[in-house]
């Protein structure tokens, strides 16, 4: 940050380089860029009349303008030029006029301008009134010297304007020139650092919106105004479209420039707080919510609540801030005991509000902690129906429903509860909390097996006209429920095998919640996962290995299962065994119940590699009992295709096409490309065993296998699944040998001949696996 003796900035507040008072005391005071601004307004009432939408974009310009930080001229006067270009010939000959000419032009400047108590253009309660009175106020309290000091600095702020030649851009670094003996600090050259990158968009679309994103430092204190547009602007980025916010660090080190001038400024310090929070930097998050709190009650902040009782509401409200960041990092500890004092505190305040938070949060915490927190959840909704909280009210019935889900109950019972909550929502105007209860519906949908429905209401979410105002040129949310959405969507595009359409989510994804983000984790296990499942249907496992680890280190549970997957597909039963075993002890203690039904399947598929089919039918039977007590069908629906596939090994093909028909209309439904391939490659199989011995029942039921057989391949075919296309072209060559078809037969030998010498040898073949 450059030193304030170095700085071009006029500031009446510092002498000799030194503030001699809060300068956020003061509402604003006059910069040559306010100058220009003054001047722009000027032209706008006094010129003759312009086109409609030429002044529909400048009226557009004015409050950003206004609130906004300095700009140089040359960046001022491109933005005026985007919106009409007459005027910022006009603006500009003005200003040059104003800075080659005397002292008493600047003064017949602002004489002329109009007054905001009688003329009705600017009126003196609109923003223009407000903006004019504030400068014509300020001017006035201006001391000769000071007046001087001011025409030098706009002399200089056009000067910086003509040096800059043609070719350099908004981008190019201007000449700065110092001079020590003026009293003056500047944000001219922060203005020049505010503009980098700024893209060159539509007037209509706010261009001065884009020219804070990419700016680094701040040489100069900021106005009052100047610094609440800042913080507005940057905490309502933070919350509804992180990714065009700054950057961590270069937010960062303009708090701290910030801060550096006036460091009881609060509200910095809570946006250094959410700023620390993106990174996980728990030291400077602790740091900054303590000092927001104890600079709001120096301040004043609380209103009329000042003394003992504002002092009593900040330290409650403190203590349970804290409560919360320390549950955000896991340290679950710490936050209990926080919140056992802020409970203390606001039982003796009395105040049923704080207390309300302090529950629905401890419930929170106990949740984390693996207990069991129904009870609080049912006492907090009830107490804040009672107290009319409809938010604390909504997340208490969707946590609720969340644990239900989890626990089994039916969806009718669940979605019954959502659709109550959601007419709060609708009518308290409650959009994040709408967001949240259709992502919670689209991953009940999911889990429940039922891939149409949670289509319908990812589709539903993602087209939904957000209830938040739409500022700063944010078109979409990037809350978590939006990440989830479009996570399940990826998922579901990657089961039905459009790996294009994948591709797609996942690049919006990537741009949308950058790396740096906190709901990146989301996409990251969601890519995973997919290239995972990609290189085993593609039999290529030494690319899977890699992705095992990655998994691993976002999600145990999921890295271990993974892993056993691969040391099963690589005949490493031993250690596959082991770390299922090892798996199903950690989700039992965790009471996950769709993986233990997926270590359970995947313990049975070992045991077929060993033949054991008859001891796999107890794990089998124990899969499906969980599944259908949770109401998963998908994972019923698989359990069931396991239990007939074990029949047909174990000689009952009749019972295993009986399982078959049962689910058959699901699986198709519903499941993935996967599944549908390996039904109905099963159910050709069980055709194949019941043909009956006679030559024309014989040749009528291999000729329906071979249709079954023909539509699994496409399934299989659009997954890019080899593994499974080999086992398929394996017994379609046997079946045309039996059928006598002998081009057919070289054909399909011919296609897994090539299969066969692509793949790795594998201990997984057609007669042990579905």
């Amino acid at each position: 940050m450059a030193s304030v003796h170095e700085s071009l900035y006029f500031n009446p507040m510092m002498t000799n380089g030194v503030v001699h008072a809060n300068i956020f005391g003061i509402k604003d005071w006059v910069t040559p860029y306010k100058i220009s601004v003054l001047a722009l307004l000027y032209e706008m009432i006094t010129s003759k009349p312009m086109a409609l939408l030429e002044r529909r974009r400048l009226n557009k310009l004015i409050l950003p303008l206004q609130q906004g930080p300095d700009l140089t001229l040359k960046q001022f006067l491109m933005i005026v030029e985007l919106c009409c270009p007459e005027t910022s010939f006009e603006l500009r000959c003005r200003l040059y006029q104003m800075a080659d000419g005397e002292l008493k032009d600047m003064e017949h400047f602002f004489s002329t301008l109009p007054n905001p108590f009688s003329d009705s253009e600017v009126y003196k309660t609109s923003v223009v009134g407000l903006f004019m009175r504030h400068m014509l106020l300020a001017y006035n309290k201006l001391s000769f010297s000071q007046v001087f000091k001011l025409y030098k600095s706009l002399q200089q702020y056009c000067n910086k304007d003509r040096w800059a030649t043609p070719s350099s851009g908004p981008q190019a670094e201007l000449p700065s020139s110092v001079n020590e003996d003026m009293e003056l600090t500047s944000t001219e050259d922060t203005s020049v650092d505010r503009v980098d990158g700024m893209d060159r968009e539509e007037p209509d679309a706010g261009p001065l919106h884009q020219s804070e994103l990419c700016g680094h430092d701040t040489t100069g204190p900021l106005s009052q105004k100047q610094a609440e547009y800042f913080f507005a602007r940057q905490a309502y980025l933070l919350k509804n479209d992180e990714n065009k916010a700054m950057t961590p660090a270069v937010l960062q080190n303009e708090l701290n420039n910030i801060l550096k001038f006036n460091p009881d400024f609060a509200e910095a310090h809570y946006l250094s707080y959410l700023n620390s929070m993106r990174v996980q930097d728990i030291y400077i998050a602790t740091h900054s919510l303590l000092h927001y709190f104890d600079r709001l009650i120096l301040s004043g902040g609380e209103g009329k609540s000042n003394g003992d009782e504002g002092y009593g509401r900040s330290l409650r409200y403190a203590i349970l801030n804290l409560a919360t960041l320390h549950c955000r990092f896991g340290h679950y500890q710490q936050a209990d005991l926080a919140l056992q004092e802020a409970i203390r505190i606001a039982q003796e305040a009395n105040d049923h509000v704080c207390l309300q938070h302090c529950l629905s949060w401890l419930y929170t915490v106990e949740h984390m902690r693996g207990s069991d927190s129904v009870v609080l959840t049912e006492d907090s909704v009830k107490m804040a129906s009672h107290f009319c909280l409809p938010y604390l009210a909504s997340l208490g019935i969707q946590s609720l429903v969340q644990r239900g889900a989890t626990q089994g109950m039916t969806a009718n019972k669940l979605l019954d509860a959502l659709r109550s909550t959601d007419m709060v929502h609708w009518k308290q105007s409650l959009s994040e909390l709408i967001e949240i209860s259709l992502g919670q519906t689209t991953s009940i949908w999911r889990m429940y097996g039922k891939s149409t429905m949670a289509w319908q209401q990812a589709q539903l979410l993602l087209n939904m006209n957000s209830l938040e105002p739409v500022n700063f040129g944010v078109q979409q949310n990037n809350t978590e429920a939006f990440a989830v959405a479009l996570c399940h969507l990826a998922e579901l595009h990657a089961e039905q095998g459009l790996y294009g359409a994948v591709s797609d989510l996942m690049t919006h994804l990537k741009q949308q919640f950058p790396p740096h983000t906190q709901h990146a984790k989301l996409w990251m296990l969601c890519d995973l996962k997919i290239q995972f499942e990609r290189a085993m249907n593609d039999g290529k496992y030494h690319l899977a290995e890699p992705h095992v680890t990655a998994i691993a280190a976002l999600n145990t549970t999921d890295g271990l299962y993974r892993k056993a997957l691969l040391l099963k597909a690589l005949n490493q039963t031993s250690e596959a065994s082991k770390i299922l075993q090892r798996l199903q002890q950690l989700c039992e203690k965790n009471k996950s119940t769709e993986m233990i039904i997926r270590v359970l399947l995947a313990t049975a598929e070992l045991h077929w590699d060993s033949c054991g089919f008859s001891t796999a039918l107890p794990l089998l039977l124990q899969a499906l009992t969980h599944s259908r007590q949770h109401n998963l069908q998908s994972l019923a629906s698989e359990t069931v295709l396991h239990l007939a596939f074990t029949q047909l090994m174990l000689g009952t093909p009749e019972q295993a096409l009986g399982l078959l028909e049962d689910v058959l209309e699901s699986v198709l439904a519903h499941g993935s490309l996967m599944d549908k391939g390996r039904a109905l490659l099963l159910m050709a199989r069980c055709q194949v065993a019941l043909a009956g011995p006679a030559a024309e029942d014989r040749q009528a039921a291999l000729a329906q296998a071979v249709e079954t057989l023909d539509e699994a391949t496409v399934y299989f075919s659009r997954l890019d699944c080899s593994e499974r296309l080999r086992d398929v072209y394996y017994l379609q060559a046997r079946l045309h040998h039996a059928l006598g078809h002998t081009a057919q037969r070289n054909k399909f030998a011919m296609l897994f001949r090539l299969l066969d010498l692509e793949l790795p040898l594998s201990g997984a073949t057609v007669m042990t696996h579905i």
